[in-house]
């Protein structure tokens, strides 16, 4: 079968497609045949060789983190009912024909919904439906998205203007600002210009919640248009983490909420958040936003247009 493998962490270019050994359903285990693997930018990072102490990696491996696709056999110990059926399914190694996945990380797919919706949201469907639950949305108030045209921010703008807040959507470039837009912000500001997090203030007299999605600098940024006593909630890393002074946030009475720092979810709370953002999505009460589709073998080519900050919403590999 075929996959995707990486033999030296480096740039987009260590992407290559190889002939690889069929997995089998160990203990506890379901073998996937993926139609559909999620691509999202912490791919990107480890690639490169970012975050080692956190996601160790043996080279070579195979990227990916979920997919969407048909269960094609289990282990002894796991239901056979499985057999047969589509699936999210969330586990390392998603760029390749068929995976072993942990088969307490499967999520069934309704069937009405199409598998690219479904693999949209195995990480950013869990991730926003994660975060709008970790902070109090009150109706009629002011909340910044940063990073809004992402996967996790564009869904995040949408379930929070359901909810009857007031999203500032902060993003770069026209086409990202334009969709957030559409999406359900009131307000849009690009922060590839200076100061945006003064023009966010000047709209709204500070914000009393952030979701700071890019990490770093823009992350800061994000922290500086919360107004006193609100709450800041980071998830993104992809301008690095976002680090915040403690003295500054105590004298400012902003909570500070590092989702990264708490880890990963344990599996009952994804399979119950994925579950929920599936209902969500056939309902038509969020809609991923798909801006580009590539085949198994140009891996490569969706890397750096995550890179290079091209892409609207999601990224997927079909497979």
């Amino acid at each position: 079968m075929r996959a995707v493998r990486v033999h030296e962490f480096g740039g987009a270019s260590v992407l290559r497609v190889e002939e690889v050994p069929a997995p089998s359903a160990g203990p506890g285990q379901a073998v996937v045949a993926l139609e559909v693997a999620d691509v999202i930018f912490l791919d990107t990072l480890l690639r490169g060789g970012w975050g080692q102490e956190y996601f160790p990696l043996t080279l070579p491996y195979v990227p990916g983190l979920g997919g969407v696709g048909v269960v094609l056999s289990v282990g002894s110990d796991v239901d056979p009912a499985w057999v047969g059926r589509r699936v999210i399914a969330r586990g390392a190694g998603a760029y390749a024909e068929r995976v072993a996945f942990a088969a307490e990380n499967l999520v069934a797919v309704p069937a009405d919904l199409p598998s690219t919706t479904a693999a949209s949201l195995i990480h950013d469907g869990a991730t926003a439906l994660l975060l709008v639950r970790r902070a109090e949305i009150v109706p009629g108030a002011w909340v910044l998205v940063s990073a809004a045209a992402g996967g996790a921010g564009s869904l995040l703008v949408q379930l929070l203007s359901g909810a009857g807040a007031r999203v500032i959507a902060a993003a770069r470039g026209q086409r990202k600002l334009d969709l957030a837009r559409e999406l359900g912000a009131e307000v849009t500001v690009d922060y590839s210009v200076d100061g945006w997090q003064h023009q966010v203030r000047e709209v709204s007299g500070g914000v009393g919640l952030a979701y700071d999605g890019a990490g770093g600098a823009l992350g800061k940024a994000t922290f500086d248009a919360v107004a006193e006593g609100g709450r800041f909630v980071t998830y993104g890393s992809s301008d690095g983490l976002t680090t915040i002074d403690p003295a500054e946030a105590s004298r400012r009475r902003v909570h500070v909420d590092d989702v990264l720092a708490a880890g990963a979810p344990a599996a009952d709370v994804v399979r119950g958040l994925l579950s929920d953002a599936l209902a969500l999505a056939l309902e038509g009460r969020i809609r991923p936003v798909i801006s580009a589709t590539y085949p198994l073998a140009e891996a490569e080519k969706a890397h750096r247009a995550l890179e290079e900050r091209t892409t609207l919403g999601k990224s997927l590999l079909l497979i």
